[in-house]
């Protein structure tokens, strides 16, 4: 087996083995899993990340010349490299590629500055929580994610002994930033900003891809960044962790 960067010619893989990969882990239907593959791993999309989005990562394992597994991860401004998603083809899983994935994409993300690293696992994906817990990472936080109109609890893993909250000032107000709560962006993720140190009220968001504020969302739930163009989707999709 082989792990390397991914390259144009694999998105028609990369799409392959991230549709069976979803198929077999959670009882969506046809309908949202297409969805999920058109918003996600549309061609086009994987191109711009390959060639012009240098804090996003794909790597993909290969065997006997077949791509049977991708990892995609992003590094954020604030030095924290998270693995977005990790699918592995269902009839090559229990041989270890997911963890060869992790452990390369692991190295990789620290040899680019990543001084922590983090991983989002929806809560009732047993298999998943357990592969972090495994690898000594600590729970360090959750979320809610919206998939196919269905609200899900999502479990945020670390390996920093504690994240926290960090204050910042905006217009003369102390505001806290939530590194332990935080939904995923276009580039990189934004983080919840609470009025409080002990996270009462929310007051918006921060953007870890250029460490600014941003507090506009439309009536969908979709936030933009006016400084460097992060955008946070109201509909995010996870992998299995195997």
């Amino acid at each position: 087996m082989k792990i390397r960067e991914a390259v144009s010619s694999d998105r028609p893989a990369i799409r392959d083995v991230a549709r069976r990969s979803l198929e077999a882990s959670y009882s969506l239907g046809p309908k949202a899993i297409t969805s999920a593959i058109e918003e996600w791993y549309d061609e086009e999309r994987i191109n711009q990340i390959l060639t012009e989005e240098s804090n996003r990562l794909i790597l993909v394992a290969e065997q006997d010349g077949q791509v049977v597994g991708l990892s995609e991860s992003v590094l954020s401004g604030d030095s924290i490299g998270t693995i977005l998603w990790l699918h592995v083809d269902p009839a090559y899983r229990g041989e270890g590629i997911g963890s060869a994935l992790f452990d390369e994409t692991h190295g990789e993300l620290h040899d680019r500055g990543a001084e922590t690293l983090q991983g989002r696992v929806l809560a009732d994906n047993v298999e998943g929580n357990s592969f972090y817990e495994d690898r000594g990472f600590e729970r360090a936080g959750t979320g809610e994610v919206d998939i196919a109109g269905r609200t899900y609890v999502e479990n945020l893993y670390t390996d920093a002994e504690e994240l926290g909250r960090e204050p910042i000032t905006d217009d003369g107000r102390t505001v806290y930033v939530d590194h332990n709560n935080h939904e995923s962006g276009s580039i990189a993720p934004f983080h919840v900003v609470h009025v409080t140190e002990e996270g009462s009220d929310r007051y918006g968001y921060f953007c870890s891809n250029c460490e600014t504020l941003a507090n506009a969302m439309d009536s969908m739930g979709r936030i933009e960044c006016n400084n460097c163009g992060n955008v946070r989707k109201p509909m995010r999709w996870d992998a299995a962790y195997l």
